[in-house]
């Protein structure tokens, strides 16, 4: 058995003297694990750091074993992560809602997000708004999805302001407003069209805050786990750099 597949390095520990093994996302074979021999060496240690990108070759003798991994460098990011508390944090919490994922069940789109928001973690201004679309997209792969381009009450595609804690869907300003304590708030950088760029502290809050209680009701609670400690960390340096004023 064997297959050759683009990989995001979620994280690696130790086995034996000179070999990892090696937690890789990849794109058509899901979340994978697999030995790599010599992973501990000065050549392939910076390569295996959490946040690169690898091609790696995956070989076993059947396809339930562990396996092995011949590893290639990709794009080399972890280097750029070191003094940007937000990107480490930021690598932490992607590989722990990653790990939400079943091993070896392909998600193409997921590991699409994941390679992007991987790219802009060391990014202030636009890592915080990507994490929550990459949590969008962990719930829609999950079968968990929200609909968030029209309103549930009116069929209305405009004037979106709240969400359905129940639903999942979207809720005009209008419609809304009775319920409005009941509702969670849809921040503006999540609608069609928006660029995501520069959403203010508020609307990064409220983003967090949205996916936090789908991924609890869906993710979390039904499996007795709490919200990782690494998110937790994520999301108070995001909110943090939010509210930063640009210098």
């Amino acid at each position: 058995m064997h297959w050759s597949d683009e990989g995001l390095v979620l994280g690696a520990r130790r086995h034996g003297e000179s070999s990892v093994i090696l937690e890789l996302m990849t794109r058509e074979h899901g979340r994978h694990l697999g030995l790599v021999h010599g992973g501990r060496s000065k050549r392939l240690q910076p390569v295996l750091q959490p946040g690169n990108s690898v091609h790696a070759t995956w070989r076993a003798r059947l396809d339930e074993h562990l396996g092995s991994y011949v590893i290639e460098p990709g794009a080399t990011r972890s280097a750029r992560f070191i003094d940007v508390p937000l990107a480490l944090y930021g690598v932490g919490a992607l590989a722990a809602l990653l790990r939400l994922l079943p091993e070896r069940d392909p998600h193409p789109a997921l590991y699409e997000a994941a390679t992007v928001l991987a790219g802009h973690l060391d990014d202030v201004h636009v890592a915080p708004a990507l994490f929550v679309r990459f949590e969008l997209v962990l719930l829609a792969e999950l079968g968990f999805g929200l609909d968030l381009s029209r309103c549930a009450a009116t069929g209305r595609a405009d004037d979106l302001a709240y969400v359905s804690p129940k639903s999942g869907r979207a809720v005009s300003a209008e419609a809304g407003a009775p319920y409005r304590q009941r509702l969670l708030p849809l921040p503006r950088f999540l609608l069609a069209g928006a660029s995501g760029r520069d959403p203010t502290a508020e609307a990064v809050k409220e983003g967090f805050a949205l996916t936090e209680h789908f991924m609890r009701v869906h993710l979390f609670e039904p499996r007795g786990l709490d919200v990782p400690e690494e998110r937790a960390r994520f999301v108070a340096a995001a909110l943090r750099a939010a509210a930063a004023p640009d210098v």
